[in-house]
């Protein structure tokens, strides 16, 4: 394998142990990353937010790696795959006898996770009925199992990701509001892999190891036309299209190389009706301003620490409707070339 395309970097000080299966060190990951390391120290509630196979449960995982709790219980449930009827019992266990079927007393996963971490996939997923017990329990450290009146107290930190809208469910009515804002305590972002193209390569690298590996074959050259093809592609499938797509690569791989298995066309994506994650994008670029005191551009602008170009976050900026909160004639950069352009109070 080329030496050039190594499997990650850990440059910046990156803890290995927290991000050893994180691979990339483009813009926008390392921008995420860099959230992951200022929450994981605190005990705060985090809302991973991210499109289907960009890696949630991986960020989710590194939280839990370099903070306290490290060593600790460390348990996951995908909300949606569990059936509404059993999903309560899933979360907060249950009695012998409490229900038909239960022939014997379980343990739930938030006494599972008792002084760890429990990692809810798929929050918005989570039905109406039950919301109130999970905010419950968020507030008040306490649950009790299904068919039994006993409180338990547990110490539990919580980390929920989706790649829907919340917000939008809260205007629909789909989402407890107050829900909503106990799990909206610190959001991170994952980018996805349409935004981080220059990641690719080194996925790319890692996945062809491990499945070669896996399948006891040898591939000795990833051709520039395929990696090129790679980085062109728009993975809408993300980090989970490139990684089946690859091992799919591998099982047709002859004479050590690999071949390129991508579609003869590129999938038309066709855009949702409102940005899923635009709430969320907005509350990253205003909290990237404000800690660098407006400044977009430079080394130690807002651009720099979102990953983007200057002129890339001021046309989201202009898109979301983000303006300085100051007086009417306070001025911010929110033009091409660089003049001062007077914008409306109010963000």
């Amino acid at each position: 394998m080329d030496d050039a395309k190594t499997v990650r970097s850990y440059e910046d000080g990156r803890p290995e142990n927290g991000f050893d299966e994180i691979i990339g060190n483009s813009p926008a990951l390392e921008f995420a990353l860099a959230e992951v390391e200022r929450v994981a120290p605190t005990d705060s509630t985090v809302l991973i937010l991210g499109e289907t196979g960009t890696g949630k449960e991986l960020i989710a995982r590194a939280i839990h790696n370099i903070s306290a709790r490290c060593g600790r219980p460390f348990i996951k449930l995908n909300c949606s795959a569990i059936p509404f009827d059993l999903l309560e019992s899933e979360l907060f266990g249950h009695e012998k006898g409490a229900f038909t079927g239960a022939v014997a007393q379980k343990m739930g996963r938030f006494e599972m996770a008792d002084t760890g971490t429990l990692f809810l996939d798929e929050i918005g997923d989570l039905p109406l009925a039950l919301q109130p017990k999970l905010l419950r329990v968020l507030q008040e450290q306490e649950f009790e199992r299904l068919g039994s009146g006993r409180t338990h107290r547990i110490n539990v930190r919580l980390v929920a990701a989706t790649h829907r809208d919340l917000g939008e469910m809260v205007s629909r009515r789909e989402f407890r509001s107050d829900l909503y804002y106990r799990l909206n305590v610190f959001p991170v972002l994952v980018p996805p892999l349409r935004e981080r193209r220059e990641d690719i390569p080194q996925l790319a690298t890692h996945f062809v190891e491990v499945f070669a590996r896996r399948m006891n074959k040898r591939i000795d050259h990833i051709s520039e036309g395929v990696l090129d093809a790679f980085v062109s592609y728009s993975w809408p499938g993300n980090v989970r299209e490139l990684q089946n797509l690859i091992e799919r690569a591998v099982i047709r791989s002859k004479n050590g190389v690999l071949p390129n298995t991508l579609p003869d066309k590129n999938p038309v994506i066709v855009p949702p009706s409102r940005d899923t994650f635009a709430a969320s994008t907005r509350a990253l670029i205003l909290h990237a301003l404000g800690s660098t005191g407006w400044v977009i551009g430079g080394a130690a602008g807002a651009a720099a620490r979102l990953g983007l170009k200057r002129t890339t976050l001021i046309a989201k900026m202009k898109k979301l409707g983000i303006s300085r909160p100051a007086q009417p004639t306070e001025t911010i950069d929110l033009t091409e070339n660089g003049e001062d352009e007077e914008v409306p109070t109010g963000a």
